[in-house]
């Protein structure tokens, strides 16, 4: 516990991005599980100007930038199996597969489903077989897509590699989509709706495939499995935050560990305040479940998931000075990425001394991410049978 402590107390900065001659928002980040050319890892980076960034993990020099997509980019996503490859999602209804060892070529893979399909999430799983993608919300419904990664062409197009749609699992946005870390069938899924979905995708229906729906009773802006277990936690866009255990689905105990309405009011942070909440990274070695948070002007606060609340463990700081977008925890090297509002991309490692680099003027001071949260009525968690 007390190793554990001091691992996070001690995050200093270690290296941070070159300020970007085009500010940018730095939106999601993902980092190759292994490296894979001269000994260092890749940085993948989606930013707000449609393109995605890729970095050298230890001298955090970009090394290429790839182009293609027309709208904003969900999300970004390394393959497990083949370190080459690397995954973006976009609102133009296109996942892009591009390849690290060329920079700036175009896509080796586009993934596409129907023309009104508007991506707003996704991931694939362990075993770079299936890619899921959550939809917009369309006339009534929102769709989850699947593709069959190994059938893929060039271009899939409807027909192709699709393997098929969940459309009555959600009734707005699925602002998340999350394979399990190591078991390729199991799968979340978060909406606006307030509903966080877990599937087995292995099964042949849609219906037989929903094992677990839980409301966290306003609009899901994170969710993620807790490392290699069965428990799931789930941040929403007004700050709320819950912790659920699906291994309590076949007894008589609640699978609700923790549920907290406004992390905001509930969490005590000596000398300064929480503003919102970014999401969340497992420890495996300590079994630790940690939340990150920060404010408005760029501070970045380290939480420990405890059974009556979320602890403040530490707080970094002279580094962002804008809102925090997306972070990578690195569990091999206890390392973290920090990207932002402030188009400056950060590598904390413990005991790591400190670049004495001016911070990058704000900005903006406040987020612009949409604040949409719905109240539900609906029991809290129900087992479908």
């Amino acid at each position: 516990m007390e190793d554990f402590e001091k691992q996070f107390g001690t995050l200093s900065i270690a290296k941070r991005s070159k300020s970007a001659e085009d500010p940018t928002y730095m939106l999601h980040v993902d980092c190759q599980t292994t490296a894979v050319e001269h000994g260092s890892q890749a940085v993948a980076v989606a930013c707000s100007n449609l393109s995605v960034c890729l970095y050298n993990k230890q001298t955090l020099r970009q090394t290429g930038q790839y182009l293609g997509h027309s709208g904003p980019i969900c999300g970004v996503r390394f393959s497990q199996t083949s370190g080459n490859l690397l995954y973006s999602a976009s609102s133009d209804g296109t996942i892009r597969c591009w390849d690290v060892r060329t920079p700036g070529a175009s896509a080796v893979h586009i993934f596409k489903s129907h023309p009104s399909h508007v991506f707003t999430s996704f991931d694939i799983n362990c075993e770079d077989q299936i890619i899921c993608a959550g939809t917009d919300k369309v006339l009534e419904d929102s769709y989850m897509v699947f593709w069959d990664v190994r059938a893929s062409s060039k271009e899939c197009a409807p027909g192709g590699s699709l393997l098929g749609v969940y459309s009555e699992s959600h009734n707005d946005d699925i602002t998340q989509i999350c394979f399990h870390p190591s078991n390729k069938n199991f799968l979340l899924s978060g909406s606006v709706d307030g509903l966080v979905n877990v599937f087995d995708v292995a099964k042949d229906t849609e219906d037989s495939a929903l094992l677990a729906t839980c409301n966290l009773d306003s609009s899901v802006s994170f969710t993620n499995w807790a490392g290699e277990t069965y428990q799931i936690y789930c941040l929403s866009h007004d700050e709320a935050f819950a912790l659920w255990d699906l291994a309590q689905l076949d007894t008589e105990e609640t699978i609700t560990l923790l549920k907290i309405e406004d992390a905001r009011e509930s969490t005590k942070i000596p000398g300064s305040h929480l503003d919102y909440l970014i999401g969340g990274l497992y420890h495996e070695q300590a079994k630790k479940l940690v939340i990150v948070g920060g404010t408005n002007t760029g501070k970045i606060h380290l939480l420990e998931c405890c059974k009556d609340g979320l602890k403040h463990m530490c707080s970094l700081e002279n580094a962002h000075s804008s809102v925090v977008r997306c972070l990578h925890w690195d569990e091999q090297d206890h390392s973290l990425l920090t990207g932002g509002e402030d188009a400056q991309l950060f590598l904390w490692r413990p005991g790591a001394v400190e670049l004495s680099v001016s911070k990058k003027e704000s900005l903006k001071s406040t987020s612009s991410v949409q604040q949409k949260t719905r109240v539900h009525n609906k029991m809290f968690c129900k087992k479908r049978k």
